[in-house]
């Protein structure tokens, strides 16, 4: 056994076993700290019909590491029925493990269907700032609305979080927030203007990734917009490393999968998502599944995938190099049947939710766009060019999931997008290169949001990709920004939201096009 392996395996083992003993004996754990603790803020997620997890994290200097020292904390947690706190709808203690870089999740139970609450934690005389949560409706209700934000890509240097706030003023149900929380890239380089940009201050640890959340989650904007409702959360490549599949990067890294485990750890630490169990053993934090399905009530369903763990290796790379890169028609290993974006598993769990759902409306929420994009033209002998990083790589996969789609006919499937840093509006078919036609259908619409602060290409650029790809109706790469659904039994409405001025914390807001997708009426009909 390697060393870093049997390292790996003692810590697991040391997790585990503080959390029993944190737990049986909480008089080991301290009850305050000298500065005020909860820099970070509050933060709630996965909210079920009777639970909601509630999240914080210990940290009484956000750029220092070390100023919650060593030993464990005994933090206090309230929800209430009310933002005064008069009526407890359940209460108790949570242990904050340095192991775990004091953060708390607590699953709170017990709760109403389809109720607001509010929370707040305590460590001594500290109190935390108050969030704002709530539960999914009842199984069998059947609400008369749902209002969701979708955000993704939020790179620290290259703008304001002036979109969260926005987000905290629309005052929605749910955040959904599907990849790139934060880039493990440090600052660029940008000493030189004619030098090429270079990253720095790469993270590569559980420490440099703890450091990072922290610097994101220190922004006042960021934790208003975790404050005013539960989110739903996956993770893409950025949470690890730039373009990552399964268990290799870019480098081709030997010691790869420690990095991983290490950023999936963090991943756990920072957000406020509901694992089974603590992981332990020699699973821990290797293998950490996050793909889940929630519902709320008989009106919509979400699927919330992971497209990078399971994945096939990217089709076609650079000599002597993982990642991404662009290919032509010639990679035939882009079209091998076997390849997966989801693993063989997360495909059969998808398929069993998709046929299984009551829902009226079932969304998918993943990563990246999922309708084709060629970036050449496609002519009658096919050809054109492809991202071997999204789904353009693993069109076999992409098949697969729409035939189930129509297989199961699914009610009003709708697949919510991030990663590429553009407003996408689009109709997905089996076979993007013929028209519309009784054996060629929309088989559902996609909504891929922009970013919220990270840099995209020219616009001239997506005006080529629009007129090579048809089946996109729209696409913007200029503004930075979010997507807010408005959702109804008889229709969803869908707003593009982009900001005057990323780099403007008071940057002011607009929609920029407004979509509805019908019940019953698979694509898209622009309302302005």
């Amino acid at each position: 056994m390697r060393t870093d392996r049997r390292l790996f395996l003692a810590r697991c083992m040391r997790l585990t076993y503080l959390a029993a003993l944190s737990a049986s004996f909480p008089g080991l754990a301290l009850g305050r700290t000298a500065s005020y603790p909860f820099t970070l803020g509050v933060a709630s997620g996965s909210p079920r019909s009777r639970s909601v997890v509630l999240w914080t994290r210990i940290l009484p200097d956000p750029l220092n590491a070390s100023s919650s020292g060593s030993q464990p904390f005994a933090v206090q947690w309230e929800i209430a029925e009310d933002e005064a706190f008069k009526r407890i709808a359940a209460k108790g203690t949570a242990i904050a493990l340095p192991e775990l870089a004091h953060s708390v999740h607590v699953d709170a139970s017990g709760l109403h269907p389809g109720q607001w609450y509010w929370y707040r934690f305590m460590l001594g005389d500290a109190v935390s700032p108050t969030g704002r949560t709530r539960t999914a409706p009842a199984a069998d209700a059947t609400p008369s609305s749902l209002r969701l934000a979708v955000a993704s890509c939020q790179h620290w240097e290259f703008g304001t979080y002036a979109a969260h706030q926005h987000i905290a003023t629309e005052a929605p149900d749910l955040v959904a927030f599907l990849g790139d929380y934060i880039y493990e890239w440090g600052q660029y380089d940008l000493v030189h203007p004619a030098a090429p940009r270079k990253r720095v201050n790469e993270s590569l640890t559980l420490a440099d990734y703890r450091a990072r959340y922290a610097q994101y989650k220190s922004d006042p904007q960021l934790q208003a917009s975790h404050q005013a409702a539960p989110w739903l959360v996956t993770w893409d490549d950025h949470e690890v490393a730039n373009d990552y599949g399964k268990d290799r990067d870019e480098r081709l890294d030997a010691n790869f999968l420690a990095r991983r485990a290490a950023a999936y750890q963090a991943f756990y630490e920072h957000m406020p998502v509901r694992l089974p169990a603590l992981p332990d053993g020699p699973q821990a934090f290797a293998h950490m599944r996050i793909y889940d399905r929630f519902d709320w009530g008989r009106l919509a369903r979400f699927h919330v995938l992971d497209d990078r763990q399971y994945r096939s290796y990217q089709a076609c790379p650079p000599p002597g190099r993982g990642g991404s890169t662009s290919v032509s028609a010639a990679c035939s290993e882009r079209n091998e049947a076997t390849r997966t974006l989801l693993g063989d598993e997360q495909e059969k769990w998808l398929s069993e939710g998709l046929g299984s759902s009551r829902a009226q409306w079932n969304f998918i929420a993943q990563q990246t766009l999922m309708a084709q994009c060629s970036h050449a033209p496609i002519g009658n002998e096919g050809d054109g060019r492809f991202w071997n990083d999204g789904w353009d790589g693993y069109p076999a996969a992409r098949s697969r999931l729409f035939r189930e789609l129509m297989k199961h006919d699914v009610g009003n499937p709708v697949v919510l997008s991030g990663d590429v840093h553009t407003f996408y509006a689009a109709e997905l078919r089996p076979d993007f290169n013929r028209p519309v036609s009784t054996d060629n259908p929309v088989v559902a619409t996609e909504f891929c949001g922009t970013s919220i602060t990270s840099n995209s290409r020219p616009q001239s650029r997506v005006d080529q990709y629009l007129a090579h790809n048809p089946h996109i109706k729209y696409g913007r790469s200029d503004m930075r920004g979010y997507m807010l659904l408005e959702l109804q039994p008889g229709q969803l409405s869908m707003r593009f939201q982009g900001l005057a001025d990323v780099r403007q914390a008071r940057s002011p807001v607009s929609t920029i096009a407004r979509f509805i997708v019908e019940d019953g009426k698979p694509g898209l009909v622009k309302t302005g």
